[in-house]
């Protein structure tokens, strides 16, 4: 494992050479910052002549080892100049709009494909995300006694969302819906502890969405909050077999507490009620931690990150969390404690987005990972 890890490893760096190399060879002057003489990908993406590509090397303990690659593609609001530089300027980063498309596969024979689209209008007062996806993935169902039950979960996936922004407060509210049409199948004998279990299953959520946000910016904050409050609720009108409740809350706080060092808070919850399908119930979600190791009908969630910059471009962090899931499986006193702990960097690609991107590793129970990431982990 630890061997097929470094082979990864060793890929991934190549790709990123390779494509470096590539963008330097087209256009040198426009890949250095005229701030810093750092390489910086700003005016390439804001100039509509590149995406950001993101290679990824999947060693999710869930779906197994792989490859992804995503493509993202910006542009600026329309009430910024693609050329403006807000950072020097010292007004706030906008977000800009984000179009992505992205592939990935695995040795287990996991797969999935999928665009996003994120768009704001009037000055960050409108905000929409939209998705659409398809995944067969070979995952494993965790029962009473923590046992690994092997099971394949394919689908089409569908998400759109529309924010607004409570006049010049940091308050949002607006409409998400959720569609996923899934197949489920598992061996010969379904594992104890699943109640009521279908094997083609339509999931079908309309809800409440509502976000709090004084970041300084979207992808890699060093100052602010990010709080969100779902409240979804699947029935047979939304296109859902079953009918169940879900609710969610999760809050983010990212505080300097010196010239270099970045305190980052996380809490995250989820509770649901009803007829709610096994793979739709809430989980914790630690780096280090296979997805859907801790699941259960409530999960919560807290975590640290402490960040040093050693310069304004490169930056080392070091995280660690835990998390419960509980109320069907387990109790919350019986319930297993889920942990997990580990290190990464960041180097700031793209300063006027205010985009960085770097590596983590980490460590769990019995297992390390390690993760791709653009901006925070956090999202």
């Amino acid at each position: 494992m630890v061997r097929s890890s470094i082979q990864w490893l060793v890929l991934y760096c190549l790709l990123v050479a390779a494509t470096a190399a590539r963008a330097a060879r087209e256009e040198p002057s426009r890949l250095r910052d005229t701030e810093d003489g750092q390489f910086d990908m700003s005016d390439v993406l804001l100039s509509h002549r590149g995406v950001l590509p993101v290679p990824n090397i999947i060693t999710e303990p869930a779906i197994g080892y792989g490859l992804g690659l995503g493509l993202l593609y910006f542009t600026a609001p329309k009430h910024e100049d693609g050329n403006s530089d807000p950072a020097s300027e010292g007004r706030e980063l906008s977000p800009p709009n984000i179009t992505g498309v992205g592939a990935f596969g695995t040795g287990t024979h996991s797969w999935g494909v999928g665009v996003a689209h994120f768009h704001t209008w009037m000055d960050d007062h409108i905000r929409y995300f939209g998705a659409l996806g398809r995944v067969n993935l070979h995952l494993n169902w965790y029962g009473p006694q923590g046992n690994a039950n092997a099971y394949q979960l394919s689908g089409v996936a569908l998400v759109q969302q529309v924010l607004f922004k409570l006049g010049g407060s940091p308050w949002y509210i607006g409409p998400r819906y959720t569609f996923f049409d899934t197949t489920t199948r598992f061996g010969p004998v379904i594992p104890s502890g699943i109640n009521h279990y279908e094997r083609d299953v339509k999931v079908g959520k309309a809800g409440v969405v509502v976000d709090y946000d004084t970041r300084d910016n979207i992808f890699f904050p060093s100052k602010g909050t990010y709080a969100e409050f779902e409240a979804d609720f699947a029935r047979g009108g939304f296109g859902s077999d079953d009918a169940f409740e879900m609710q969610t809350a999760r809050g983010y706080h990212w505080m300097p507490v010196s010239d270099k060092w970045v305190l980052g808070l996380r809490a995250d919850t989820g509770f649901s009620q009803g007829d709610i399908p096994f793979f739709v119930q809430p989980y914790v979600n630690l780096r280090g931690i296979s997805q859907a190791k801790y699941q259960d009908r409530n999960q919560l969630t807290g975590e640290v990150e402490l960040r040093y910059n050693i310069t304004p471009r490169w930056s080392v962090l070091g995280f660690g969390g835990l998390g419960k899931a509980y109320g069907n499986v387990h109790s919350f006193s019986d319930a297993p404690t889920a942990f997990a702990f580990g290190a990464g960097f960041r180097y700031l690609i793209a300063r006027k987005l205010g985009i960085s991107m770097g590596i983590d590793v980490a460590h769990g129970p019995g297992q390390n990972a390690f993760y791709v990431q653009v901006g925070s982990a956090w999202r």
